[in-house]
């Protein structure tokens, strides 16, 4: 998967409209939709999309979209 279909889907899983204001650098715990449950969505992205686990302290730890990319690449 490629950055740009990434981004699209997470910005579905976590409920964010203004999709093209994303980009890999973009710091998504200072977006305004982001919140508490938005952890659970990523888990929940995470697991279906890829098929893998991210625990709640790989999500604190990181920063960027891109953080979370390479996490779901890995």
């Amino acid at each position: 998967m490629q950055i740009t279909e990434f981004i699209e889907k997470l910005a579905e899983a976590i409920e964010i409209e203004d999709v093209a204001a994303l980009n890999s650098d973009t710091i998504f715990k200072d977006l305004e939709e982001w919140s508490s449950l938005s952890v659970m969505l990523i888990i929940a992205f995470f697991d279906e999309e890829f098929d893998k686990l991210i625990e709640e302290k790989d999500i604190h730890s990181a920063v960027t979209i891109n953080d979370l990319y390479q996490i779901a690449t890995a």
